[in-house]
This record gives structure tokens, sequence and C-alpha cells, in this order.
């Protein structure tokens, strides 16, 4: 059986909305948890998404204005942009 790569950190960025719904199949699910144990800077990436998500949960999508969702996309495209590079 051959191992697949550890997974980077650009990776794990795309794969956190999987892994948060549990829809990684089992290897990189494991591959996911490898990584965020041995990696400050994504474990802290994961927890501000899982952060992000229980308050944005609680908001009926109607609530947030198109300009601020706009803004809120935007900030987040440019924070993981900045991060990625």
């Amino acid at each position: 059986m051959r191992l697949r790569r550890e997974l980077t950190c650009r990776e794990l960025v795309e794969l956190v909305t999987d892994y948060l719904e549990g829809a990684l199949s089992p290897r990189d699910h494991a591959r996911f948890e490898r990584h965020i144990a041995g990696c400050d800077g994504c474990t802290t990436y994961l927890e501000q998404m899982r952060i992000t998500i229980r308050a944005l949960g609680r908001l009926p999508h109607e609530t947030m204005p198109a300009p601020a969702r706009d803004a809120l996309l935007s900030a987040f495209r440019d924070w993981n942009e900045e991060r990625a590079s």
C-alpha cells in the first residue's frame, strides 16, 4: 500500500470545509489530522473557521446586507492569499 504525501498548508485550507462537514475520505481525514497535529498555524485557522461557522450559523441569511457579505468574503480571500504567499 502506497502512502500519500503529507498535506501542505495550502491543501489543508482547500480541504477545511470538507473536513468540517465530515466529507473527507478516511485517508484524507487522517492526513488532515496529522497535519493539524503538527502545524500551529493551521490549527489556529481551523479553530477560526469553527468560530466563524458557529457565529454566522446563528444569523439568518437575510440579516446580512449584500455589501457587508461581499466585504467579508473579500477580506477572507485577501487574508487567504496573503497567508498562502
